[in-house]
């Protein structure tokens, strides 16, 4: 535990920490995702994935036991990156004598530059979402195991829609420069992977936004609607 603790104290440590609580957290946007485009399928396949993921792992385990579990390590993996974020910002302020002795923009890259401020909108957001899709306290019309009902009805608000299209605007651009950057903090500094890996963190953030942006789309659209 003290070499842990040892590690942690370094700013090594917290870039390790932010990329392996990253990678979990890509897991779940990922995953999410994968669910949300079920929306296409209709209401009954949509409806029955929710129920799978209440129920998995009984008998051995009460309803929503494995759920809560991973809501556990979910937030302990937001929690862990946020704080090394933080920290290292504020380390890095610190150190920074000449803050403005060369221009930002010629030592960041736009995406490093708006990462606190993408991470602020994308935790907003998760707060939000959940209040509007999880326990209905923001929705107009939720009932408790509608999914795809709560789904369409609350994309069916403008103001709802477009806030949803900023978050997961500000979560692509998070998720491409965390993902090329990763590699370099868990050591990996193979030359053909540093040749990839921006166009391939490119490529997984643009895959991502229209995932996510796919299904609210289609709602406004009337392709997927109550009917």
């Amino acid at each position: 535990m003290r070499r842990v603790t040892t590690l942690y104290s370094s700013s090594v440590g917290k870039k390790i920490a932010m990329a392996l609580s990253g990678i979990i957290l890509f897991g779940f946007v990922l995953m999410h995702m994968l669910g949300n485009l079920k929306a296409f399928e209709g209401r009954e396949a949509m409806n029955s994935y929710a129920e799978f993921l209440r129920v998995v792992g009984t008998p051995i385990v009460p309803e929503y036991g494995v759920l809560w579990l991973v809501r556990i390590a979910l937030l302990a993996a937001v929690g862990v990156h946020a704080l090394s974020a933080f920290q290292l910002w504020r380390q890095s302020r610190s150190a920074r004598t000449h803050r403005y002795l060369k221009s930002r923009s010629q030592v960041f890259s736009y995406a490093s530059r708006t990462m606190r401020w993408g991470g602020v909108i994308v935790l907003a957001f998760i707060v939000y979402h959940l209040l509007h899709m999880t326990t209905g306290t923001v929705h107009p019309d939720f009932e408790y195991g509608s999914v795809y009902d709560n789904l369409v009805i609350g994309f069916q608000s403008a103001p709802v829609t477009a806030f949803y299209l900023v978050a997961v605007g500000a979560l692509s651009i998070h998720l491409y420069h965390g993902l090329w950057s990763v590699f370099s903090t868990l050591g990996n500094e193979n030359v053909r992977v540093n040749r990839i890996r921006r166009p391939a963190a490119a490529a997984i953030a643009i895959g991502m936004f229209l995932g996510y942006a796919v299904v609210p789309l289609a709602v406004v659209l009337g392709i997927l609607t109550l009917g």
